[in-house]
């Protein structure tokens, strides 16, 4: 009987990844907000020891999550030839948040 509700390991690994593809910061909220929900799925990622080939996916997949106010940093990021690690980016991104809110004033 236990087996019927047991859910497989590919399912698990194939909702977490699509999660992890399929985000995208909301308009208005907070990169800090954003920063701990990747990294919650990063982290379970990890833990269902998923190979997303290399870091650079990561870094790419979290590039493409910020909303159209954060262009600038992402071309400037890619233009300059930026390789940090995902940490160091979201931080990166947190400071440009910030940036963004005091030139809106």
């Amino acid at each position: 009987m236990k087996e019927l509700y047991v859910v497989p390991n590919q399912y698990i690994r194939y909702a977490v990844k699509k999660a992890f593809f399929s985000v995208r910061m909301i308009r208005g909220s907070s990169v800090l907000e954003h920063r701990v929900m990747m990294l919650s799925v990063v982290k379970k990622l990890n833990n269902l020891q998923v190979d997303l080939e290399n870091k650079e996916k990561h870094v790419d997949v979290i590039l493409q999550s910020p909303p159209p106010s954060f262009d600038q940093f992402i071309i400037n990021y890619n233009m300059n030839g930026l390789e940090k690690n995902l940490y160091d980016l979201i931080n990166m991104l947190v400071q440009y948040e910030a940036t963004i809110e005091k030139s809106a004033l």
